[in-house]
Parts: structure tokens; sequence; C-alpha cells
């Protein structure tokens, strides 16, 4: 019996993951319910992108083997941090279409009361556009999509570890 669109029900009351749709998975898992995100503000957006981002980071740095916390939350931070967020945005632009460009450009603009404290005002915007965008297609169920645009970031950042 389907569940919904990548989910699966193999036995009674066993939801298993199909794919790409980790998101609606963990709503039906958890009972909640599922909202459209063309309707949250910018910076909601950008408040599960930012954390979208972190799990991706922290999983890549993660790959790389054990090491001690703090080293690994400083090789992750410097991946986070607003500036590697602009440049990685100014990575992917290229490949972005209309309406992930629109949903950048709302987290970009959106009116923000806090800021960075290591940060210029370009790179805080133009990060806070950067994770709108990873939350934007995190709720649209577009993890393919946020793993490529990233992956893509990374190769021509050339970016290592």
């Amino acid at each position: 019996m389907e569940k919904s669109v990548g989910m699966t029900n193999n036995t009674e009351n066993n939801l298993t993951l199909d794919g790409n749709h980790f998101h609606e998975y963990l709503l039906e898992t958890m009972n909640l319910q599922k909202h459209d995100p063309r309707q949250y503000s910018p910076l909601t957006l950008a408040y599960i992108g930012d954390g979208i981002y972190d799990i991706v980071i922290r999983t890549i740095v993660l790959s790389h083997g054990n090491a001690p916390v703090n080293k690994l939350h400083k090789i992750s931070s410097s991946f986070v941090k607003a500036q590697a967020q602009m440049n990685m945005y100014h990575a992917i632009e290229e490949l972005l279409s209309e309406e992930e460009i629109g949903v950048y450009k709302r987290g970009r603009n959106a009116k923000s009361y806090t800021s960075a404290k290591n940060a210029t005002i370009t790179e805080y915007r133009c990060a806070t556009g950067f994770e709108a965008l990873l939350g934007y297609l995190y709720l649209m169920d577009r993890f393919d999509r946020i793993l490529e645009l990233i992956k893509h970031g990374f190769e021509k950042l050339d970016f290592k570890m």
C-alpha cells in the first residue's frame, strides 16, 4: 500500500524511505502537517536551510574519518560561515532555475534584525539567500537538487579538506 510519493508501506505499520523524500517521510512518520513551502517567509526558509546545509557539511567532514570534535567543528565552521556560503552561491548560480533564483533573492532581500558577527552585510544577506534556497528545496523534497548544487559548488570552488 503506497502512503505517498516516495514512501511505501511494506508491512502494515512499517514505513520505508524510498529515495529522495526525507522531508515527506519525516512528516508522515511524526504525523506532522505539510505546508506549502511557497507560503513560508524567506527567513523561515533560511532557518531550516541553515540546518540542512550544516548537516550536509558535517556529513562531508565526517566522511574523512574520526577526529577530535573541536577539529571537526573548526573545519565545518569554515564551510558554513557567511563568506563561504556567499562563495558557494556564486559557484552554483549559473545552474539555478528562475524559480530558484527568485527564492534566493527573496531570502537575500529579507529584512533581518540580526547580523553575523564576522561577516559584511553583503556576505550575510547572500548567505541568507543561499540558506533560503536550500530550505525551500528541502521543503519541496528536492534533497537531490541540494546535493547536486553543493557538489557542483565544491567542485567549482575546488574545496579540499
